[in-house]
């Protein structure tokens, strides 16, 4: 992902330069309100020439510049850019303006990395026109039919609700990747969700007792502190 960061807080910049560059991302900075919305206006440009799109990661409280001046002039322009705000301002009113004023998300400081890395991986989804993808995927004797979003493991039909299917799909779309609580929220969930609820915990558990039963290897493993992962159990096991 193409990433523009707005901040003027050093250490919460250095901290999101490094973590985002080393998942391979292309980032770059901004330090106060006016060079934040040159870069942004030059990404916007970039964009409609064909480019692929910037993600803005956004402070609210910004030097020569408030983030909330420089999303409302993003916006104005119709500038095709998802922004992320940051603030440390958590009432609700802080966060209804940004969002009245175009900002695609918001999230409040302090944060987590692996949080801020769901939602911009969220946010860059929303963008993409839509892909070519299997109908169906198959992890073992797991296989989740897309189109008519049914699942069955071996023969045995699994009775699954509509967001115990849409956590399984994610999970089988990528076997073997570790998804954070985080990454799950954003995904399955959407941006609204309190992050510190135990949902995730819940359907984990609530699909695991569904899929693996009848003394079948179990599927979904927990990497305790990390979050989960759907794989296939080892060959001869």
């Amino acid at each position: 992902m193409n990433i523009l960061i707005v901040e003027d807080d050093a250490r919460i910049a250095g901290f999101l330069l490094r973590g985002l560059r080393a998942e391979g991302h292309r980032v770059q900075h901004a330090a106060d309100g006016p060079s934040g919305l040159a870069l942004a206006q030059d990404a916007a440009r970039a964009a409609a020439e064909g480019d692929e799109p910037t993600l803005i990661v956004l402070d609210v409280m910004l030097p020569g510049l408030s983030g909330l001046e420089i999303c409302q002039t993003l916006r104005a322009a119709r500038a095709p850019l998802p922004i992320l705000m940051l603030t440390a301002q958590a009432a609700l009113e802080d966060r209804v303006a940004g969002l009245r004023l175009g900002a695609d998300d918001y999230l409040c400081k302090p944060f987590e990395f692996e949080e801020l890395l769901a939602r911009l991986e969220a946010l860059a989804r929303r963008g993409r026109a839509p892909q070519a993808r299997s109908p169906r995927l198959v992890v073992g004797d797991l296989v989740l039919d897309r189109e008519r979003m049914e699942a069955r493991r071996g023969d045995q039909p699994l009775a699954l609700t509509a967001k115990e299917l849409a956590l399984l799909e994610l999970l089988m779309a990528t076997p073997g990747r570790l998804f954070s609580r985080e990454r799950i929220l954003a995904n399955v969930w959407g941006a609204s969700v309190d992050p510190l609820t135990n949902i995730v915990d819940v359907y984990i558990r609530r699909l695991r007792a569904k899929i693996d039963v009848d003394g079948a290897p179990p599927l979904i493993h927990t990497v305790r502190g990390l979050g989960y992962r759907l794989e296939a159990p080892a060959s001869g096991a």
